[in-house]
């Protein structure tokens, strides 16, 4: 087996990254997608009928300022400099499956026989610009795809068919709620497509950084990173488990069906395809520590499992978040961006949030909508006289703040 430079691709990713204003669960999901990127279909597990590949969805979710797209950029760099096939930004479907049909690769299995595979990802750092609104055509290609089936059968303009041979498609988008609730219909979100996806939602940036020096130790990381990058896109054939990595899906599989990480019915989907996600996350894992033997088989281990459950656990901590804006009620989306708006500041008067969004709420809507913001410890009131007048202080309660008062 060629020599890695690095000990865990990821871990060494995110110190490259690290003096950046991405939060870092950004950073650590763009990381698991490029990956996932150069991996491509090359690589499976087996599990009883099913076979898993390491394609995965994953959108990152936040409003304007919350520097997803600086996230992204930092594995697009290696994307492009490696060649990695990637779909355009804006595409027509036509257009989207004849790129997925060019792509042809083809890898000989252990077995001695050569495979063909198209495999493709789809980077969009402006995810409903890709998927257009209400594009259910696109998003029932995208839940077709997502399964990585052998052949995907199509219908031409001519009204043929016409076939697509190993199909793989992995896909990274950012957009922030409001958009998610232009691009999609109100009855596709559930199931189907968001359901195969993994919401990567952030309310704010990590912090600050004013100066943009990289230090030479940091692109010392990053060509260690490129050149592993390399050995990681060679990586071929059928993964293995441990037994402890067996001992312990044998413990979590039953438990998060008896305790799901939330309760939402817009969520319903990605809940029953959570085990899924998670065995997806697990090869990329192994991948990124090299975790194999002295032949080239790769061995999921007990680490691998538990690096995969706390990125997805950390994850689903916001996740809920994603769909704010998506409801029945009139005052969903204002609800949301209220959210948002709060969010965002550590404090501020009634008064400004009511100059914010005067167009869109009644005094009387915006106290409602505070009341309940209120009762869900999302924030905080205080009330302070001033003059004759007495003022509404609103205080965002952060999370650390939240697990407190549990």
């Amino acid at each position: 087996m060629p020599l890695r430079l690095s000990k865990d691709w990821l871990e060494d990713f995110m110190i490259y990254t690290e003096d950046s204003e991405p939060p870092n669960l950004y950073r650590e999901w763009v990381g698991v997608s490029v990956i996932a990127s150069f991996l491509r279909r090359k690589c499976y597990l087996k599990w009883g009928h099913l076979i898993f590949y390491p394609n995965m969805y994953i959108i990152l979710v936040g409003p304007s300022g919350t520097r997803k797209g600086v996230a992204m950029s930092f594995g697009e760099g290696f994307l492009e400099e490696k060649g990695i096939k990637l779909a355009a930004e804006s595409i027509t479907r036509e257009a989207l499956i004849r790129e997925l049909r060019e792509t042809n690769y083809s890898d000989i299995k252990d077995d001695g026989t050569v495979e063909l595979h198209s495999s493709l990802t789809i980077f969009s750092k402006e995810l409903t610009v890709f998927l257009g609104y209400d594009n259910k055509q696109l998003m029932m290609d995208l839940t077709d795809w997502y399964d990585c089936k052998d052949r995907w059968t199509y219908r031409t303009k001519n009204k043929g068919t016409d076939e697509i041979m190993g199909v793989w498609v992995n896909l990274i988008g950012a957009t922030t709620p409001q958009l998610i609730q232009s691009a999609m219909p109100m009855d596709a979100i559930g199931g189907g497509l968001t359901g195969r996806m993994i919401f990567v939602h952030e309310e704010r940036k990590s912090k600050t950084v004013a100066d943009p020096h990289i230090s030479e130790n940091i692109w010392k990381v990053r060509d260690m990173l490129s050149q592993d990058l390399d050995h990681i896109g060679a990586t071929t054939g059928e993964f293995k488990v441990t037994p402890g990595f067996l001992e312990n899906w044998m413990e979590w599989y039953p438990e998060q069906d008896r305790n799901p990480p939330f309760k939402d019915l817009r969520f319903e989907g990605y809940l029953s395809r959570r085990p899924t996600h998670l065995m997806k996350l697990a090869m990329v894992m192994n991948v990124s520590r090299c975790g194999c033997n002295s032949d080239g088989t790769y061995i999921i281990d007990t680490c691998d499992f538990n690096k995969a459950v706390s990125l997805l656990t950390r994850t689903e901590k916001n996740m809920p978040k994603t769909f704010m804006g998506v409801g029945r009620s009139d005052l969903s989306d204002v609800f949301a961006r209220v959210m948002t708006f709060i969010g965002t500041k550590d404090s501020l008067h009634f008064s400004d949030v009511m100059s914010f969004f005067y167009m869109d709420v009644s005094k009387e809507e915006l106290v409602g909508i505070i009341a309940t913001l209120v009762s869900m410890k999302f924030c905080s009131c205080t009330y302070h006289k001033i003059g004759e007048k007495t003022e509404m202080i609103i205080n965002y309660v952060t999370r650390t703040e939240r697990k407190k008062d549990e």
